[in-house]
C-alpha cells in the first residue's frame, strides 16, 4: 500500500480528539441492530418454508378434533404445529424488539437533548440484547426449519439447510454473543449499577399488570408470565450486582445466560403489548388478525417466556460452578 509516496500523505481528523471509541460504537451499534435483524430475516424465512413444506407433506393421521381422521399434512400434526407456532411466536417478538431499538435510535437524534439522552440510554440497552438473543434465536428457529422437513432437511435441494447455515454465522458477526453478553453486563448494567435496566423493568411491569387485569382469562394468565419474568430478571439483576464486587468472574460466566433471559422476557413484553393492541384497536385492524396475534403472543408466553425463567439458576450457579475449579 502506498500514501502519497515521496511526498508523504496528509491525515485528516475526523470528529474530536479521543472521541474515537465512542464513534465506533455509534457505527457498531448500527451494525448489530443490522445483524439482528438479519437473524429476523433468516428466521421469517425459514419459517414461511417450513409452513409451506408442512402443508404439502402427506404423512401419517392427525389426532386433532374435527379432521377426517384420514392421511393428513404433517402441518396438522400436533408437534409440528408446537414447532410452527413456536417459531412464529418468537420471530415476532424478534421483530418486534429490533423495531423497538429502531425506533428508540431515531428518537436519539431529536433535538430535545434529556429527550435524546434517554433515547439512547434504551438504545444502549437494546443493542447487545437484539443483536445476540435475536441471532441465537435464529439458530434454533431455522433448525426447527429442519426438523419440520425431516430427512428432507439434509437434502440440498430443499435449501432450509442453507437457511440453517445462514442463521448460523449471526452470532458471530460484529462481536459474538459472548461479547454482546459481556457489553450487557460491563457497560450496561454494572456502570450504572442497574438503573436502565430497573427502568426498562417497570415499564415491563405495568405491561403486565395491564394484562393481569384483564377480563379474558388467556391474557391474564400471560399478564402473570410477563410479571414473572420480570421480576426473575430483575432478582438476576439484582445478584449480579451484588456478587460483582466479590467475583466479577461469576458474574461473566454467567453474561450470556442474562443476555438470553433479558431476551425472553422483552420478547414477552413486545408480545404483550401487541395482545393489548390487539384488544384496544379491535375496530382499526382485521379481526382476524387481531385473533391471530392474540394467539401467538399466548403461545409465546407458554413455549418461550415461561420455559427460559430456568435460565436464572444457570446466572447464579456460576459462584458454585467455578469454585469447583482444581
Amino acid at each position: 500500500m502506498r500514501y502519497g509516496d515521496h511526498q508523504g500523505a496528509t491525515g485528516y481528523l475526523i470528529g474530536e480528539p479521543h472521541q474515537g471509541l465512542a464513534y465506533m460504537f455509534t457505527m457498531m451499534n448500527h451494525a448489530r441492530l443490522q445483524v439482528g435483524l438479519q437473524g429476523v430475516a433468516v428466521s421469517q424465512r425459514s419459517l414461511q418454508q417450513a409452513s409451506d413444506y408442512a402443508h404439502e407433506r402427506i404423512q401419517g393421521r392427525t389426532l386433532l378434533a374435527g379432521t377426517s381422521g384420514g392421511p393428513s399434512p404433517i402441518a396438522l400434526h400436533p408437534d409440528v404445529q408446537r414447532m410452527l407456532l413456536s417459531m412464529q411466536a418468537r420471530t415476532q417478538a424478534m421483530r418486534a424488539l429490533a423495531l423497538e431499538a429502531a425506533t428508540e435510535l431515531d428518537l436519539s437524534s431529536q433535538s430535545d437533548k434529556t429527550a435524546a439522552l434517554k433515547a439512547q440510554t434504551r438504545v444502549d440497552l437494546l443493542i447487545p440484547i437484539v443483536k445476540g438473543w435475536c441471532t441465537e434465536q435464529s439458530v434454533e428457529i431455522s433448525s426447527l426449519g429442519v426438523q419440520i422437513h425431516g430427512g428432507m432437511g439434509y437434502i440440498e435441494e430443499t435449501g432450509i439447510g442453507q437457511l440453517w447455515r445462514d442463521a448460523r454465522i449471526t452470532p458471530i458477526y460484529e462481536g459474538t454473543t459472548a461479547i454482546q453478553a459481556n457489553d450487557l453486563i460491563g457497560r450496561k448494567i454494572l456502570r450504572d449499577q442497574g438503573a436502565a435496566m430497573s427502568e426498562l423493568v417497570n415499564e415491563i411491569r405495568d405491561t403486565a399488570t395491564t394484562l393481569a387485569t384483564s377480563q379474558d382469562k388467556h391474557l391474564a394468565r400471560l399478564g402473570q408470565q410477563i410479571e414473572q419474568g420480570a421480576a426473575t430478571l430483575q432478582a438476576s439483576v439484582r445478584w449480579c450486582l451484588e456478587t460483582a464486587n466479590k467475583d466479577t468472574a461469576a458474574v461473566y460466566f454467567g453474561s450470556v445466560p442474562m443476555l438470553m433471559l433479558a431476551g425472553y422476557v422483552l420478547g414477552g413484553w413486545m408480545m404483550g403489548r401487541s395482545a393489548l393492541a390487539c384488544q384496544e384497536s379491535h375496530h382499526t385492524i382485521d379481526p382476524q388478525l387481531g385473533r391471530t396475534q392474540t394467539r401467538l403472543a399466548l403461545v409465546y408466553g407458554d413455549l418461550a417466556l415461561v420455559p427460559s425463567l430456568g435460565l436464572s439458576h444457570a446466572i447464579t450457579s456460576a459462584c458454585d460452578v467455578l469454585a469447583t475449579r482444581e
